[in-house]
């Protein structure tokens, strides 16, 4: 605890590392000077030296991710932990000052931004997304963001209305007893759940994340939210949330933002739509048989023009080949798969092989003639998070984010198949019509279920949809 001796013996080692070009030391000494000031009630100077520590990083991307053999980065001890510091002390007001300042929360935002794009980085091993286009709280009048942000001590919500400065709130639970109610509400999503105990967990969350929300999302005629979720509130699913009446998504549009930033926005244009589909019914060696998958695809066909590829004819290079001849605005496979935090274990399963993560990417990236004309639509249908994985969704994450995609439609976890079929005709139903966005087009198609006496949220809540929501 002797923290003045410790900040000059550190300022020392800084000075040393900045002077021998060693950024990946120079981070640590930048991320201790702001701990120590911290402790000695200096949080204006504690800030500063965070930011130094972030943007140390943030220089640092591509030699954080590249497999060095003399420093290995171990992310999750040696970077995840700056960033949730350094948004924890912006997230508190400054002595003397009763609220938090606008000029924090948007820093608080922007770190929590630099978070999801290091750990994507982090999964796919290397620095290649990068955050362009338009930042979401201008693109949709009716849509609010919310960033929850798990920290050691608390649970912060930042919020940000249309035209409005952004607001936050905090639920005083340590980050084990948040991760804790997390995974509890995944495991009552399950089918023989106990109906109390799964809608307890969801009111509970509903109330940290949502509640002190309400009186503003009503006045400001809110009917779309869209979450930056953070670690692993990803893995669930928000339209199961309960307000003690009804499930959120009875109340509004949902969609999940990888990022603070999306491609150019823009709605789907009935007209264009030009599906291609793709799915294994068959049993595979070490697949189960998927039968209500041919039904999926027909009745799709019967909705929207489509092309389809069923079995035998749904190989990688059958994908490939027909994505590079025709300009397909919508590509909706139905077919096993799993998002994971490795991305060797992250695939698509075609009839002749699994495609992984990077050679998703790299099949559809190389079908756009154009860089901005991407595919509007990626459905994943059939595809679940790998079990017990608390950072799986990063696999969803990354295949959303970087399929070049705008937007991508996934199941949290792999639901009945015949009900999942029923979801995806909808969809497309509403889709079609023209009058609705995406967001809402799965909400209505969501709610279909639940009307068809599909009541429990195993069926129709792991739907999410990622990116633009238009």
């Amino acid at each position: 605890q002797q923290l003045a001796n410790a900040q000059t013996l550190t300022e020392q080692a800084l000075t040393l590392a900045q002077s021998i070009k060693a950024p990946e030391l120079a981070y640590r000494w930048q991320w201790q000077l702001g701990r120590l000031l911290k402790a000695q009630g200096n949080p204006q100077s504690a800030i500063a030296a965070y930011d130094q520590a972030v943007n140390t990083l943030q220089a640092l991307r591509t030699d954080l991710v590249a497999i060095n053999d003399t420093v290995q980065f171990s992310f999750r001890e040696s970077v995840e932990p700056v960033y949730r510091e350094f948004v924890g002390l912006l997230l508190q007001p400054l002595p003397g000052e009763e609220e938090v300042s606008q000029a924090h929360l948007q820093q608080a935002r922007e770190v929590i931004e630099s978070l999801q794009l290091a750990e994507l980085d982090n999964f796919f091993q290397e620095a290649c997304l990068t955050s362009q286009s338009q930042q979401i709280d201008y693109i949709d009048p009716t849509a609010a963001v919310f960033y929850p942000i798990i920290l050691p001590d608390r649970l912060e919500v930042i919020l940000s209305l249309p035209g409005q400065p952004l607001r936050h709130y905090a639920t005083q639970a340590s980050s084990v007893q948040v991760e804790d109610i997390i995974h509890q509400m995944r495991q009552s999503l399950r089918p023989t759940s106990l109906k109390k105990e799964r809608l307890t967990l969801a009111q509970n969350l509903y109330d940290w994340l949502i509640r002190p929300a309400e009186t503003a999302l009503t006045q400001s005629n809110i009917t779309t939210l869209v979450f930056v979720l953070d670690g692993s509130l990803r893995n669930l699913p928000m339209a199961a949330l309960y307000d003690g009446e009804h499930y959120l998504v009875e109340t509004y549009s949902l969609a999940i933002a990888p990022s603070l930033h999306l491609l150019s926005p823009q709605p789907l244009i009935p007209e264009r739509l030009q599906v291609l589909t793709a799915g294994v019914s068959q049993s595979i060696p070490g697949f189960s048989p998927l039968p209500a998958v041919e039904w999926e695809l027909s009745q799709i066909t019967n909705q929207v023009p489509a092309l389809q590829l069923l079995n035998q004819d749904f190989t990688s290079v059958n994908l490939t080949d027909n994505l590079q001849t025709q300009p397909f605005s919508v590509v909706h496979l139905a077919t096993h798969g799993q998002f994971s935090s490795d991305p060797e274990e992250t695939f698509i399963l075609a009839w002749d092989k699994k495609i992984k993560a990077k050679d998703f990417e790299t099949l559809l990236r190389s079908t756009q003639a154009e860089p901005d004309d991407p595919i509007e639509l990626l459905v994943l249908s059939a595809c679940q998070t790998a079990i017990g994985d608390q950072r799986a969704a990063l696999g969803l994450a990354g295949i959303a984010t970087r399929s070049g995609a705008r937007s991508t439609l996934a199941t949290l976890w792999s639901v009945q198949d015949d009900s999942t079929a029923q979801l995806m005709v909808e969809f497309y139903k509403e889709l079609n019509q023209g009058t609705l966005n995406k967001a809402t087009a799965l909400r209505h198609a969501q709610l279909s279920l639940l009307q068809q006496g599909y009541n429990h949220p195993y069926y129709w809540a792991p739907f999410i949809l990622v990116g633009n929501w238009l």
